[in-house]
């Protein structure tokens, strides 16, 4: 009966803590030690991890995802060596980094209530905006100010076009970047549309999809 209350709670509320796994058992009328409580809960699978963060998604962005999903599901894996992926990303300087435990098993990591929801936000860091394709990788780029659109398509002209060519990804690549706002842009299209690059439609709050997320 301990062993099924205790499989119960974890599923339905896999950030419950010892503590609060102990006191529930106790107002219900039994004793159990922590001991006890991870014994019982390994015993069946159950490990405590950290949460993964994710970003959070509504209804629409999860459609979103699966249509691109299916839009190239059945495209030859060589386009993909056309692409070149970028991206911006946030080093923190200073600072602690919040996680939460809850209680899983293997490869349920991702699972909606194994998961922190994130929101992008800033913070004592740096900047930094990179490229890669299935060919190497392209400059790294230093962002040292707040960037707006017109600084984003400087940053284009002064480092994704040289790594292009010296990557030799040739005539018919794709760029990649996602939604942010400097990158859809009026100043930022009208750049992409003259320098005739050719842009992967991308879905909003992509949940690690680009493979620069890796880097």
């Amino acid at each position: 009966m301990i062993c099924t209350e205790f499989i119960c709670i974890v599923r339905n509320q896999p950030r419950t803590t010892w503590e609060e796994l102990v006191n529930d058992m106790k107002r219900a009328g039994t004793t159990v030690s922590k001991v006890t409580v991870g014994r019982t809960l390994s015993h069946h699978g159950f490990k405590s991890r950290i949460a993964q963060k994710v970003p959070l998604l509504k209804s629409s962005h999860v459609q979103a995802h699966l249509k691109f999903a299916n839009d190239h599901l059945d495209g030859p894996e060589e386009a993909w060596e056309k692409v070149m992926w970028s991206d911006e990303t946030k080093i923190e300087l200073f600072g602690l980094n919040f996680t939460r435990r809850v209680w899983r098993k293997k490869k349920e990591e991702l699972h909606p209530k194994n998961t922190i929801p994130t929101v992008k936000h800033g913070g004592g860091n740096i900047m930094l905006s990179g490229c890669f394709s299935a060919k190497g990788t392209g400059r790294l780029h230093c962002i040292k100010e707040r960037m707006n659109g017109a600084m984003y398509c400087e940053i284009l002209s002064n480092n994704l076009l040289p790594s292009v060519r010296a990557l030799k990804l040739g005539r018919g690549w794709v760029f990649q970047h996602d939604n942010d706002p400097k990158h859809t842009a009026r100043i930022t299209k009208e750049w992409l549309c003259k320098k005739h690059i050719k842009v992967l439609e991308w879905p909003s709050q992509s949940t690690d999809l680009n493979p620069i997320e890796n880097l």
